[in-house]
């Protein structure tokens, strides 16, 4: 069999699931007379883990509120944490920050999560890629991302070519809100030049967290228009969406179900920052909704936490039970509503 293949088989659960380590492709098959399941009782798929705070942009609108004063997390503790995450069966782990790349351990990072069995994929601004990250990134990443933001995303092509000469898989994550879905649209339309040397554009719903409430998306008249750009796209690039946009999917387009990824937090995926507090989701990062790993493991946390039992009781209890479409968007984010797509 393929090394770069995992299987694993979750009896009490009646589903496994098969991830190829080279292309990314996950798959979850419930057995024969048997749903798949509401939540993975075993611990996170996957683990968005925030390894510095740090970042030079200091942007209005970050959600991290990441500086150049913001900290990284200790490689040690880093090791701790994927050791736990090896052992609970965890597949994938997401860098975040501030800007990862920039944590001063970075490399040993990446090695010490492929070391352990686990594929690492990381969200860069553009800043630091010096060529030895770049060839880490080459040598152990699945994937990696570059944030498409004003008033930066001028630089995009630049950087675009300067990582395409390292040949790593590169995507582009686009923050979309309000004033941003014009050049969404612009782009899907007449696409730029760069776009022939990534390998997808991931579209992310604005979240109002340490900002205005005024850029929400569903505020833009575009919306349709939008959305209609994306069934219509003729480029050969890969569109995609984070989950919070899953009630503008299913109110807007056309696309089979299989491709329906509604909320995971709590249920398949899960948020450590930098400081060691395990969230449901990293958008609950200014709340006191954590487990704390300096106390409780990441399986205790995941299992026994009165957060995360919560959050995933509020997901299956959501408020839309009058929508035909409740089963595939389990309320879209229960957590900020604000930003569903669907009203």
């Amino acid at each position: 069999m393929d090394g770069n293949i995992v299987i694993n088989k979750y009896v009490e659960q009646h589903y496994s699931t098969v991830f190829n380590k080279s292309t990314g492709l996950f798959i979850r098959a419930e057995e024969d007379g048997f749903e798949e399941p509401f939540w993975a009782k075993s611990g996170p798929e996957l683990i968005d883990i925030s390894i510095t705070n740090y970042c030079e942009r200091g942007c209005e609108f970050c959600y991290r509120n990441s500086n150049s004063k913001g900290k990284h997390i200790d490689l040690e503790d880093y090791i701790k944490i994927i050791q736990q995450a090896k052992e609970i069966g965890t597949l994938q782990i997401a860098l975040g920050g501030g800007n990862p790349n920039q944590h001063p351990n970075f490399i040993e990072i990446l090695k010490e999560t492929v070391n352990h069995g686990i594929v690492p994929s990381y969200t860069t601004n553009g800043q630091g890629l010096s060529k030895d990250i770049l060839e880490a990134t080459k040598l152990y990443c699945g994937a990696m991302a570059i944030s498409a933001y004003d008033p930066y995303d001028s630089y995009l092509s630049e950087i675009v070519d300067y990582v395409s000469t390292f040949k790593i898989k590169t995507n582009i994550h686009f923050l979309l809100n309000k004033n941003t879905i014009e050049k969404a649209i612009s782009w899907l339309k007449n696409p730029p030049g760069f776009f022939n040397k990534i390998n997808a554009i991931i579209f992310l719903n604005y979240k109002p967290i340490n900002s205005s409430d005024e850029l929400l998306l569903n505020k833009s008249q575009f919306l349709k228009d939008f959305f209609e750009s994306v069934e219509n796209n003729k480029t050969h690039l890969k569109i995609g969406f984070d989950s919070c946009s899953i009630s503008g999917i299913l109110k807007y387009m056309n696309v089979n179900k299989v491709f329906y990824e509604s909320c995971e937090a709590a249920r398949f995926s899960s948020f450590i920052s930098e400081d060691l507090k395990m969230y449901p989701c990293s958008f609950m990062i200014n709340t006191d909704f954590y487990g704390d790993l300096k106390k409780n493991t990441i399986s205790e946390i995941w299992k026994e936490n009165r957060f995360f039992v919560e959050h995933r009781d509020k997901i299956f209890n959501n408020d839309c039970k009058s929508c035909s479409l409740k089963t595939e968007c389990n309320g879209g984010c229960t957590f900020l509503s604000a930003i569903n797509l669907c009203g």
